[in-house]
């Protein structure tokens, strides 16, 4: 009994950590237009961030079943080792990204952590292939679809707005950005504190504290305050590469990605579907940027985060399997 509760221990300690991670992360996803902008200073905009990502955090669980009922067969199949592998696989990853100023999903990292470390413990069977494809499909589909409405979204302003003079749009919509921003960081904590949330769930489940998936009142609390505590520290090398270095952004520009962004991954957190909000804050900038003009957008920096999406799902699979053989040396 000690050591299993040892286990669940460092399975809640390495979820928040990664919740954390997660944090200053994606900090760039609510605030990188804004303060590219000016609209809002950079700590006000972080402190903002982090208290509607907590917020928002608490909102519902429902992701949280997704991700802790989808991924694998069975709880009874999972134990505490699986899931410690999965998250230290995720948790690297998102450092390694980190480090390189790297927009990189959360998300993707840790459906591949489980997916690597289930694989390498008990095999196929432990994988539920249903749920992972309809994850794995709103995780793909859901930048494209920021794409193509950040589009129109931002061609009805040109539409609405285009005979003003820019200087007096901007300066209605650097004060709009601060009510978009607000929004995006709800949205943010109410879709990706969630997934570990689903975590510490499933190995409660499979340790048998739980006796069905049903998230804590206390795991909501802890997840949500990890993450805002990591959004408070903030991101700043890739606020730089989302703010910047995808499409210069204005006010209105920014708006238009954010009310977008928000949008999206709200309407996913109701439909219970995880997504990277990364992916899809890049996909809104992309878009909004392409109604202005294609080559507005630099598609080199893009094509560089597209290549990161897709090798994160199978990166950390492997880095999921490699720490599932760690720790079952560690703790046989």
């Amino acid at each position: 009994m000690p050591e299993l509760q040892f286990m669940i221990f460092t399975v809640i300690a390495l979820a928040l950590l990664f919740d954390f991670i997660n944090g200053f992360h994606d900090t760039a996803n609510a605030i990188a237009t804004s303060v590219s902008t000016r609209a809002l200073k950079p700590s006000h905009a972080i402190m903002m961030a982090a208290v509607l990502n907590f917020i928002g955090a608490m909102y519902s669980t429902g992701v949280a079943k997704t991700i802790g009922g989808d991924i694998v067969s069975s709880a009874h199949l999972v134990n505490e080792q699986v899931i410690i592998a999965a998250l230290a696989g995720s948790v690297v990853w998102n450092l390694l990204t980190w480090w390189f100023s790297m927009p990189s999903s959360s998300s993707h990292a840790l459906v591949g952590g489980i997916i690597g470390a289930v694989l390498v413990s008990v095999g196929s069977q432990g994988l539920n292939f249903y749920g992972i494809g309809k994850i794995v499909l709103s995780l793909i589909a859901s930048p494209i679809l920021a794409i193509v409405t950040g589009f129109i979204i931002m061609s009805l302003l040109f539409l609405i707005f285009g005979r003003f003079r820019p200087n007096v749009v901007n300066g209605k919509f650097k004060k709009m950005q601060i009510l978009s921003a607000a929004m995006m960081a709800f949205s943010h904590g109410s879709n990706d504190a969630q997934k570990s949330m689903g975590i510490i769930t499933l190995a409660l489940l499979s340790g048998g504290y739980l006796t069905e998936f049903d998230v804590p009142t206390y795991v909501k609390v802890l997840c949500a305050t990890a993450m805002a505590c990591g959004t408070a520290v903030g991101g700043w090398r890739i606020i730089r590469t989302i703010g910047s270095k995808i499409f210069k952004l204005e006010p209105i520009s920014g708006f238009a990605a954010d009310l977008n962004s928000s949008t999206v991954i709200f309407m996913a957190t109701l439909l219970h579907l995880p997504v990277s909000t990364t992916h899809v804050v890049s996909g809104s900038i992309m878009g909004v940027g392409t109604a202005k003009r294609l080559r507005a957008v630099h598609w080199g920096v893009a094509q560089q985060m597209v290549v990161a999406w897709v090798l994160t799902i199978p990166c950390t699979a492997l880095m999921g399997a490699g720490a599932y053989q760690i720790v079952m040396y560690l703790f046989p």
